[in-house]
């Protein structure tokens, strides 16, 4: 899987995509007037988050068929473009999950296994694999799934026209694949059709993420039948993407209302078998609306379900409460240069604003996360140490300390980097006199969103640092994602969030070709960490019986982390744990990322014709 972005507050089941996400869960708890200086306080009930259920099984007599009511949670329209390999929109990809196009399926270390639609056979030492089509499987419109749909993806993104976010550094590890970008091949040397179900593909180098769907590697096919006909540069316009995608999904698309609702109804081609519900409705719910809907039984499930209003739902009858720990983490990123489309890659500015380590450790030291963890979120998001979600145990440090909140420590790093109170105001000064701001794009949505973007503005201001939003306010979505893919010269810093994918190679969000690398941070020790992190001697003791802290990728990763922490050019902020209620009128829905939901959405059943109330 891949690179994608603006990251699901809920990876649907197991996404095979890099997402960035929306920053905070939206609620409306407001602070306390009486001490505005501190985040809003809520009775000290943290949950126990090993208590949350992983499935829910609702023993009963199934209707038969029945419409499955989705509450996609936003506050903002979705895009709407489906196509795995041109979205950009978490609220896409959740929608694009009942319907989804991929290829593989992952056991619970995030490894391919050999079920799915494809299999996979890896010849590291010729640094070769081959993706096999597993019996006769069929689009949502009856055509059969061919080899050449398995190429086509790779020739979406790879074409010269192709302005979309995945052609990245670790997309290049195809043979060919630069040439056929530059213009210079009509076609991807390393990509060739062996017979109508089978595809090779050779790379540059293999390493362990290729099990994990890096190295280039693609999941998912795209329906060439369909999409041929139009040029590359229309695709994200055209009606094959917008209005009647052709699936291999559990469920087709049927009604689109472009930003509100999307309606599916069962795919009789599925592979696995035709599903057991009629339909999926799926349709934009506020924020604000969401636990009164659940409440009611409006909806059978809620996706994107904002963390802090865990206390609106907690003692409903009529709910099963389902939790993860999510493939993602929220972070606050520095802007530090620009993304040169031409080229493809970033371009460092050592003369940027925010380039200055001091600065940069002392406005995460700054920072009370903690507080706001347990105040907002109860325990539900927890201060983040590292960029590797704990869930990829393997390669998270646990060691790594991170950013406490330590104000003192902060003022120490300012005072060192030459930061200073000339005029006695409170607010310091930049190393040459001159008065100092530092402009914070934040996402917009609830009252919580603001107060929390307040109480760290306050955090700031109290070491001394005058930090403003960009454009005056807290930005929508769509539009705040914009701002920070085009570099706009009004933000310093941001407050975003990342879905990790199931791949935890980090190549695809920090290396210098990827889009993805917001603080626009390129170096020479970077990048050779990043290498050794996909290796071929990453490879070489994968499968050894070495403890992980003495198997070459795993100290590459603790490398790579203890690198990045020190730089500080992105702080993680919160490990997120999601939360997925679920009416009690649903059968056999499991959210686990081995043999979740994606995997498993044609069992799911109703045991009622109307959610329980």
């Amino acid at each position: 899987m891949k690179k994608n972005w603006l990251i699901l507050s809920v990876i649907f089941a197991v996404m095979l995509v890099l997402a960035a996400c929306n920053n905070a869960d939206k609620d409306s708890a407001k602070t306390d007037d009486g001490n505005k200086d501190k985040p809003a306080q809520t009775e000290d009930n943290k949950v126990d988050t090993n208590t949350l259920s992983i499935d829910v099984t609702n023993e009963g007599d199934a209707i038969k068929g029945g419409t499955l009511k989705v509450g996609l949670v936003t506050d903002t329209p979705f895009k709407g473009v489906f196509s795995w390999e041109l979205y950009d929109d978490a609220y896409d990809s959740e929608i694009m999950a009942y319907a989804t196009n991929v290829l593989f399926e992952l056991d619970g270390d995030f490894q391919i296994k050999d079920t799915g639609i494809a299999k996979l056979d890896v010849d590291a030492a010729n640094k070769k694999a081959k993706v096999t089509i597993q019996g006769d499987v069929k689009w949502s419109d009856g055509e059969a799934l061919t080899a050449d749909d398995l190429i086509y993806p790779y020739e979406i993104i790879g074409h010269p026209d192709y302005e979309g976010v995945r052609y990245d550094d670790d997309f290049k590890n195809i043979v060919g694949a630069e040439e056929y970008h530059d213009g210079k091949a009509k076609t991807i040397s390393g990509i060739k059709k062996i017979d109508e179900k089978s595809i090779e593909i050779t790379f540059k180098k293999v390493s362990p993420a290729i099990y994990s769907i890096g190295d280039g590697l693609w999941a998912y096919a795209a329906p060439k039948h369909q999409l041929e006909s139009i040029p590359v540069k229309d695709l994200i316009s055209s009606d094959a993407v917008r209005k009647n995608p052709v699936t291999l999904g559990a469920f087709k698309y049927d009604k689109i209302v472009n930003g509100e609702s999307v309606q599916f109804v069962a795919n009789e081609y599925y592979f696995k078998g035709k599903p057991k519900l009629d339909k999926v409705v799926i349709e934009v719910v506020p924020s604000s609306s969401i636990g009164e809907a659940m409440k009611t039984g409006k909806y059978d499930i809620a996706t994107s379900f904002p963390t802090n209003q865990y206390d609106g739902v907690k003692d409903l009858s009529n709910v099963s409460l389902l939790g993860r720990p999510e493939l993602a983490y929220s972070y606050i990123g520095f802007k530090l240069g620009k993304y040169d489309k031409v080229k493809s890659k970033n371009i460092f500015d050592e003369k940027s604003k925010m380039n200055d380590v001091n600065l940069r450790q002392a406005v995460g030291y700054a920072m009370d996360i903690e507080s706001v963890g347990e105040k907002f979120y109860q325990g539900l998001r927890v201060r983040a140490n590292s960029l590797i979600p704990p869930v990829f145990a393997s390669y998270y440090d646990d060691t790594l300390e991170g950013y406490h909140y330590d104000p003192e420590k902060a003022k120490e790093l300012l005072d060192k980097a030459g930061y200073k109170d000339k005029d006695g105001d409170g607010i310091r000064e930049d190393k040459n006199g001159n008065k100092f701001t530092i402009r914070l794009a934040a996402m917009s949505g609830s009252d919580t969103d603001e107060a929390i973007v307040e109480y760290y503005r306050q955090n700031w201001k109290d070491v001394g640092l005058n930090v403003e939003l960009t454009t005056g306010r807290l930005i929508e979505f769509n539009s705040f994602y914009e701002k920070v893919k085009a570099d706009d010269p009004e933000i310093d810093m941001f407050m975003a969030a990342w879905g990790t994918g199931t791949n935890p190679s980090p190549i695809g969000l920090y290396s210098e070709g990827a889009e993805f690398n917001y603080s626009r941070v390129v170096s020479a020790d970077l990048t050779k960490m990043l290498e050794d992190i996909d290796s071929n001697k990453a490879l070489e003791d994968m499968n050894s019986d070495k403890p992980k802290e003495e198997k070459y990728r795993s100290k590459a990763f603790r490398t790579w982390q203890e690198y990045m922490s020190e730089q500080a050019t992105t702080i993680p902020t919160y490990f997120r744990t999601e939360i997925i209620p679920v009416n009690k009128r649903v059968k056999n829905y499991n959210a686990s990322y081995e043999n979740g939901s994606i995997e498993n959405l044609h069992t799911v059943e109703l045991v009622a014709d109307k959610p329980v109330k």
